[in-house]
């Protein structure tokens, strides 16, 4: 008989416990396995050469941190049952089974606008099919239904072991020490009001400011680092004109499950779109893309050029709109020096905002001495989470590097 009850040694947290053989089970299957194959961070290695981890790897860590948390708060005294703890472990450890290649960037290019997390719940009820209905707890969970509202925080809200991970994960392998952020402080802070929801002894308030402000630091500093921005914005361009190149007739050499994506017209999803969208990883895309390179379609090739050889297009942020008439010249001149006359397709202008701390959508409470709990952010001891509550955006601009050498 297979021991099932494993340890992974994980390089962020250390050993990881697998306490439960339908952990083991969900872990072994296809389905999961995929993640091994699907970068956490998409395109950042071309900016951090270290981002190389997976999905994979994320989805181990939230679980670990699922399984202390839930240990912290029963040290606290709250009931949490083995079957509560099992379905809590499994439903953290499914939330990103349904990315696709180069997770956030292309989602909606190949599903149409299916957003991964519907994916995941229609992945997670057929392997509930396949384990005999274990997994119906965990998709209650996920799906934020269960009655006893902390499980659904820990699985998705502004304090979530989602985020907890992949913040310390992804600050760990691009080296943006702004992002390394004390889990273990965190989830001992944890613990549960009267009312059944998740809340943070108020003792913890300056861990959770510290929290907030390093996630922002990690979303400016690394997910929405200009050339970051430019790298996913790069990938989903590269299939949107990829797929209009197709329905005009031409031929693209692909896989074989990523030409099916191509050719599919708009419509829900099929037995066949799910069994070869489970089928497909980074690899179908990066092949593609080498090939393509070679493309008669001066854009796709120019695009597909960029991120192989990683040349990428210059790119200018700022914290306005640009005007129209400086994206015209550069249009202009993009469609002099290539001689070409479709050069605002390699002229954009990204747009990318950022609420640190949004509270209006699942505040964070501090559960203060004498049992009330309180609104982090109208907490008189706190410093930051007052200054998180507004909106910046930055615009970034991008436009072929080739002729601004000859400009500069």
């Amino acid at each position: 008989m297979q021991n099932k009850l494993k340890i992974i040694n994980d390089p962020v947290h250390g050993f990881i416990k697998i306490p439960y053989e339908i952990l083991f089970d969900v872990i072994e299957h296809p389905y999961f396995q995929r993640l091994r194959r699907i970068s956490q961070t998409g395109l950042l290695n071309l900016i951090f050469p270290g981002a190389t981890h997976t999905r994979f790897h994320h989805a181990l860590g939230a679980t670990h941190l699922m399984f202390t948390a839930l240990e912290t708060l029963k040290l606290k005294g709250v009931e949490v049952s083995k079957e509560e703890e099992k379905g809590a472990m499994l439903a953290i450890l499914m939330h990103d089974i349904g990315h696709g290649p180069f997770s956030h960037a292309l989602e909606s290019m190949l599903m149409d606008d299916w957003h991964h997390e519907n994916l995941s719940l229609l992945l997670m009820n057929r392997l509930n099919e396949t384990f005999d209905g274990q997994l119906s707890t965990a998709i209650e969970m996920f799906q934020g239904k269960y009655h006893r509202k902390f499980f659904n925080q820990l699985i998705s809200s502004q304090l979530d072991v989602d985020r907890l991970d992949y913040l310390k994960r992804d600050s760990f392998f691009t080296g943006v020490s702004e992002g390394n952020i004390n889990t273990q402080r965190i989830i001992s802070m944890m613990n549960v009001c009267e009312e059944g929801e998740l809340v943070i002894d108020a003792k913890g308030i300056y861990s959770i400011e510290n929290f907030l402000t390093a996630r922002m630091f990690m979303y400016w500093q690394v997910y929405y680092h200009k050339t970051s921005a430019l790298a996913e914005f790069l990938l989903v361009r590269i299939l949107e004109r990829a797929k209009y190149l197709v329905s005009q007739g031409i031929d693209l050499p692909a896989t074989e499950n990523l030409k099916y994506f191509l050719y599919r017209e708009k419509s829900s999803a099929t037995d066949e779109d799910v069994q070869r969208f489970t089928q497909m990883d980074d690899n179908d895309v990066i092949q593609a893309m080498k090939s393509w390179q070679n493309s008669d379609d001066f854009i796709l090739s120019y695009w597909c050029t960029c991120i192989i050889q990683r040349n990428l297009p210059k790119t200018i942020i700022s914290s306005h709109p640009f005007e129209p008439e400086f994206i015209e010249e550069k249009i202009k001149n993009t469609n002099e020096f290539f001689g070409i006359d479709n050069g605002n397709e390699l002229v954009h202008e990204i747009k990318r905002k950022l609420l640190p701390y949004n509270t209006d959508k699942q505040p964070i409470y501090l559960l203060q001495k004498d049992g009330k709990k309180i609104r982090m952010d109208e907490s008189e001891d706190q410093l930051l989470s007052g200054l998180m509550v507004n909106m910046t955006t930055r615009y970034i601009l991008t436009f072929p590097r080739e002729f601004s050498k000859i400009n500069s």
